[in-house]
């Protein structure tokens, strides 16, 4: 429901991933936690990528109970030939983009299937979101092939990772 009323339908949710090859979250968030990815039918512009970001960090701080969050909400997009996701971190490949927010280069697609850059996460560099990423550029490229039809104009499939403890009701965001 959070997700729904600032970015529109949701037009795919994937299965929960269990989120094990890093303890980064365990003490804020506890064990164990899982990851879920939301694609949205509205496709966006690159450019509001540092506004969504801001967006989602509003709503994780709605979700916080006590200091401690309960969800962490990574907004990115994807084209047909990438995934990035958005950052409030500094890092040497991220590419600033405004407001404190950073775009970080995750995947790129090539002959088929994504390929993660040397500093992507462990989980995205193991490949065990392919299938995931591969059905939301399918759904992208349909969206693009009716929207050039009637117009030019950029647009990015939207998505949202989320990692999160097991138990908090990821359906009503």
């Amino acid at each position: 429901m959070r997700l729904k009323k600032p970015f529109g339908k949701i037009d795919h949710k994937s299965p929960e991933f269990n989120f094990d090859l890093s303890d980064y979250y365990r003490d804020e968030m506890g064990w164990p936690i899982s990851r879920k990815f939301f694609s949205f039918k509205e496709l966006i512009d690159p450019e509001e990528l540092a506004r969504i970001k801001i967006k989602t960090n509003e709503i994780e701080d709605l979700l916080t109970v006590g200091e401690k969050r309960k969800v962490n909400l990574d907004p990115g997009y994807m084209d047909y030939n990438k995934v990035v996701l958005a950052s409030a971190k500094f890092n040497a490949q991220k590419i600033y983009l405004s407001q404190g927010i950073y775009a970080d280069p995750t995947l790129w697609y090539e002959n088929g299937s994504y390929h993660p850059y040397p500093f992507s996460f462990p989980d995205f560099q193991q490949g065990n979101y392919d299938k995931t990423f591969l059905h939301i550029r399918a759904l992208f490229k349909g969206q693009k092939r009716k929207l050039q039809r009637s117009s030019d104009a950029p647009t990015m499939h939207p998505i949202t990772t989320d990692r999160k403890r097991l138990g908090h009701d990821i359906n009503n965001l």
